[in-house]
């Protein structure tokens, strides 16, 4: 399983952003998707998920209201469109996907929001 995620970029506060993430391979065993981000100094944290089944959602407290994540499941493609970034969504953001006993990342990518 290959993760390919968008290229990030640059915004100001208060601007929107939307990240992608093309999943190719054997992606049939992958139960459920998600948005990682990992800031300077801090640890890896969760920001959103997503079921293959269902596609029942899970969002960190930090970024609900603002972030939406969704997929196509025919296009294997998984979004987090962002809104109202803060400075501190600042991070390199992965994509995950998650089989039963496995996990897959993708290789980041690098969202700034200015203030």
């Amino acid at each position: 399983v290959q993760l390919v995620e968008s290229k990030g970029g640059l915004v100001q506060a208060g601007g929107s952003l939307r990240l992608s993430c093309a999943a190719s391979g054997d992606t049939f065993r992958i139960n459920a998707m998600g948005w990682y981000r990992q800031a300077p100094g801090k640890q890896r944290e969760l920001v959103a998920t997503i079921t293959r089944v269902g596609s029942t959602t899970n969002y960190a407290d930090s970024v609900k209201g603002r972030f939406t994540i969704s997929r196509d499941n025919v296009k294997n493609t998984m979004y987090l469109q962002m809104n109202s970034l803060k400075p501190e969504d600042t991070a390199v953001y992965y994509c995950n996907g998650k089989e039963l006993f496995r996990q897959y990342w993708g290789q980041g990518t690098q969202v700034t929001v200015s203030s």
